[in-house]
């Protein structure tokens, strides 16, 4: 085999595994290219719901649209493992979603899932009072 062939199987098997890890990328890579820090995870998912725009459709926090459902008390309707399920793949859970699958990492989901169940804990104690 000549080198020129090598060479663009090369290329070639290069250029397939970026397309794999840009338009479906695995856990592993995803937890390698996008991990958050969770000293402060609230913050941190709040930040994270700002740079994703869930506002753009879902209501939060008592903002944003209601082109989806609305995420107040969310973390109570939904079970850890479902919720987690959504912001993982909603595809998966959904299959004729409209939500896109943001290819979140793990500590991105836990970013937001915190985020979210501190705006319901606020909104449940709000309530008592």
């Amino acid at each position: 085999m000549s080198r020129k062939r090598v060479a663009v199987y090369l290329i070639i098997t290069a250029v397939i595994i970026l397309f794999w890890l840009v338009f479906s990328p695995p856990r592993w890579w995803l937890n390698l290219t996008k991990s958050v820090d969770l000293s402060n995870p609230v913050a941190t998912g709040e930040q994270l719901v700002s740079e994703y725009n869930c506002r753009r459709c879902h209501r939060i926090g008592g903002g944003g649209s209601l082109k989806a459902p609305d995420l107040a008390g969310v973390t109570e309707r939904l079970d850890d493992v479902s919720l987690r399920l959504w912001l993982h793949n909603p595809k998966a859970i959904k299959g004729n979603t409209p939500m896109p699958n943001f290819h979140l990492s793990d500590s991105e989901i836990e970013a937001i899932v915190a985020y979210l169940q501190r705006l319901d804990t606020s909104a449940s104690s709000g309530r008592k009072n």
